[in-house]
C-alpha cells in the first residue's frame, strides 16, 4: 500500500457525505415521479379502455352495467334491512362494542407507530 502525503480538505469527508445524501435522495425522488407518473397514467388509461370496450362491445357493456346495478341494489336492500338489526346489538352490547373499537384502534395506532417510528408525532 502505498501513502500520500497530500493534504485532505479539512471538510472532505463532510462533502462527500452530503453528495452520497444528495445522490440517494435525487434516486429516492425519481422513483416517487415514476410511480405518480405510473399512477397518472393508470387513471387515464383505464376510462379509454373502459370507453373503448363499450364502444366497441355496446351489447355486452350494456349487459354487463345492467347485472351490476342489479346487484347492487339487490345488496342495498339486504343492507338497508339490516341495519335496525344492526342498531339494535349494538345498542344492546355497547359495551362489548366501545371495548372492541377502543382495541381495533390501539392496535391502528401502534401498527403506525411500529411503520413510522419517531415520524409519528401527537400534538
Amino acid at each position: 500500500m502505498r501513502s500520500s502525503s497530500q493534504t485532505v480538505p479539512a471538510n472532505f469527508t463532510g462533502r462527500m457525505l452530503r453528495r452520497i445524501r444528495d445522490s440517494q435522495e435525487r434516486r429516492i425522488l425519481a422513483r416517487i415521479v415514476l410511480q405518480e407518473r405510473l399512477a397518472l397514467a393508470g387513471c387515464i388509461a383505464l376510462p379509454i379502455a373502459v370507453l373503448a370496450g363499450g364502444l366497441a362491445f355496446p351489447d355486452a357493456a350494456a349487459e354487463l352495467f345492467q347485472r351490476a346495478a342489479g346487484a347492487f341494489t339487490q345488496h342495498g336492500r339486504v343492507f338497508a334491512d339490516g341495519i335496525p338489526q344492526a342498531v339494535e346489538a349494538v345498542r344492546e352490547q355497547w359495551q362489548f362494542c366501545l371495548a372492541t373499537a377502543a382495541a381495533c384502534a390501539l392496535a391502528v395506532y401502534s401498527f403506525a407507530a411500529l411503520l413510522l417510528g419517531d415520524k409519528l408525532r401527537t400534538t
